[in-house]
């Protein structure tokens, strides 16, 4: 997104007389006129003009102008918006407009000023700027913010363009993505976005009267430093703010609010790593990589520094999960990316035991591929084999193992089906579930199929989990196929509140533990381990402030569950 700077900046040839005229503003600005005491302002030949007439247009681009008002938010300091907001009248009557300003010009919020300028829009928004006075008439007070709330007001944040407002409900963080490049935070009433593919309905009128934008006073990109940190160095989707107040203008295509008060956090706090599994209890995970390459300039890490922090988020994630049975998704599609891994992971001892890994017998021709990692400590390796069926794109891998000391026997097979990006001109298009749906339903079908194929002779009554990620909401037409032959979600009991990956602002479930009866009849406990999806990428390993520890490992985050090794497992509370 294009953010240019927030006016029309001065030719070459002005400079000098700008200069001269910010200096006469510093003095019209000094001595008695800075008091608290409310002064009269100067007479003027000009008549006074309303703001709500530059507003409307009544007065044509170039014009110049005289207005009286309050400075309601004032965005002088470096880097920021370069001016300040004028004020007229108080309450529903209340009109507002930017006056930009960019030299540094003591206002402070609270005077009566009196603005000698020009009338011109910026973007399309009007401001007064190119101006050559400002007189001080005084300390009036801050003006009191007009309180909104959303979405109720939604359809009235335009009449209240450029005044200070007060949100007085919560707000959460509902988006990050920008905060590093713009300093800027969605934000949203009644709780985070949820994709509709997750709920199965469609909120998306609702998103719209939902959201707002939270600026920093600043239209400059990297801004440093990034505002809205916490004291980890990050805020998440998540984090929620109260009595948010600011000036409320419109710019870049959103509503957004420029903070007047530093706005106070609630929530945020970064989630404690899974317990550790009991001796009773057989950890299975599934974790996707991001483009877990040991081939650098590829679809990872562009150069070693970049290679050195992504492994050790990687390893910090998966040494945390301490997983007994991993399916790991988005391993470059080489010998040497899951050799690397294992070789990793097995340099520090683990009390359960040191991992091997299935050598995937077909792991197909694109870029990247599924692995199970396993300790054999725990689990014991029966057979192995793929499915090289076209409809997929990264061929599933299954693994038949037995538990050591239980003889529980079940199946694990490895997935990740099709992205919903790289859309078609026809065919498979978004017809409301993301593009590649009818393929993502096609490979769920032919994995139900050739599990069923699997189940014979000696493993013929052995339960199969799916684990990966499927690229599909819980909603959406893949997940209902898995659904209706039996495999349930192992860890998450309402699907509407689960995800682990958020996307444009709206949080939805991809990364799956599924399974039949008897194995769901073993869950013990399990979570999604918020540690990917809801940090800003700017803590990735390639990202401008790389984080250390798990932070980012990833765009999507694991999920493990805990199964009872009990041979009469009771059912789960």
């Amino acid at each position: 997104m294009d953010r240019p700077h927030s006016a029309t900046s001065p030719t070459p040839t002005s400079g000098t007389r700008h200069a001269l005229v910010f200096a006469s503003i510093g003095l019209l600005l000094s001595g008695a006129a800075m008091a608290n005491a409310r002064v009269s302002c100067p007479t003027t030949a000009a008549p006074l003009q309303d703001l709500s007439d530059l507003r409307d247009g009544i007065v044509s681009e170039g014009e110049p102008v005289v207005a009286e008002g309050i400075a309601s938010g004032v965005f002088m300091d470096e880097h920021e918006l370069g001016g300040f907001y004028l004020q007229q009248a108080t309450g529903q009557e209340a009109t507002g407009l930017f006056v930009y300003a960019p030299r540094q010009v003591p206002v402070r919020p609270g005077q009566r000023l009196q603005v000698h300028g020009q009338f011109n829009r910026h973007h399309e928004r009007p401001q007064i700027s190119h101006v050559n006075a400002v007189h001080s008439c005084g300390y009036e007070g801050r003006p009191e913010p007009i309180e909104l709330h959303l979405p109720e007001d939604a359809h009235r944040l335009e009449t209240f363009s450029d005044l200070k407002v007060r949100f007085p409900q919560t707000l959460t963080v509902t988006s990050n993505r920008e905060l590093a490049r713009y300093g800027t935070l969605t934000l949203a009433a009644d709780g985070r976005l949820r994709h509709p593919g997750q709920t199965g309905q469609d909120p998306r009128p609702s998103h719209r009267n939902r959201t707002i934008e939270l600026d920093d006073g600043s239209y400059r990109a990297q801004p440093d430093p990034i505002p809205y940190l916490d004291k980890y160095g990050t805020r998440r989707t998540g984090s929620t703010v109260e009595g948010l107040t600011g000036i409320l203008t419109h710019a870049f295509g959103r509503h957004r609010i420029h903070p007047t008060a530093t706005p106070a956090w609630n929530s945020g706090e970064r989630p404690e790593p899974p317990p550790a599994p009991a001796l009773d209890r057989l950890r299975v995970a599934t974790a996707n990589l991001e483009n877990d390459f040991v081939t650098l300039g590829e679809r990872g890490a562009s150069n070693p520094s970049e290679r050195e922090r992504q492994t050790a988020k990687l390893d910090a994630l998966i040494h945390a999960l301490n997983a007994d049975l991993l399916a790991a998704v988005e391993l470059e599609n080489a010998t040497a990316a899951r050799e690397g891994l294992l070789e990793r992971l097995n340099a520090s001892t683990r009390s359960r035991g040191e991992y091997s890994a299935i050598a995937h017998p077909a792991p197909g021709t694109d870029a990247i591929k599924v692995a199970l990692l396993y300790r054999p400590e725990q689990v014991r390796l029966l057979d192995t084999t793929a499915d090289e069926d076209p409809v997929h794109h990264r061929p599933p891998l299954l693994g038949w193992f037995e538990h050591a000391e239980s003889e529980l026997r079940f199946g694990a097979v490895a997935v990740h089906f099709k992205a919903k990006s790289g859309c078609p001109d026809s065919g498979d298009i978004d017809r409301g579930q993301g593009c590649w749906n009818l393929r993502r339903t096609e490979q769920a079908e032919r994995v139900i199929q050739w599990i069923e194929e699997q189940q014979r002779g000696e493993f013929s009554e052995v339960p199969v989990l799916i684990l990966g990620d499927l690229n599909a909401y819980a909603a959406e037409d893949p997940l209902q196929v898995l659904h209706r032959a039996g495999k349930r979600d192992l860890v998450n009991s309402d699907p509407t509140q689960a995800y682990s990956y958020v996307f444009r602002g709206k949080a939805g479930q991809l990364d799956y533990l599924l399974g039949p009866a008897p194995m769901h009849e073993r869950v013990q406990d399990g979570d999604t381990w918020r540690v990917n999806a809801d940090e800003p990428v700017f803590l990735g390993f390639d990202g401008r402030r790389p984080a250390d520890g798990p932070w980012r490992a990833s765009d999507h985050d694991p999920v493990w569950v805990d199964l009872n090794l009990d041979t009469t497992p009771r059912p789960n509370p």
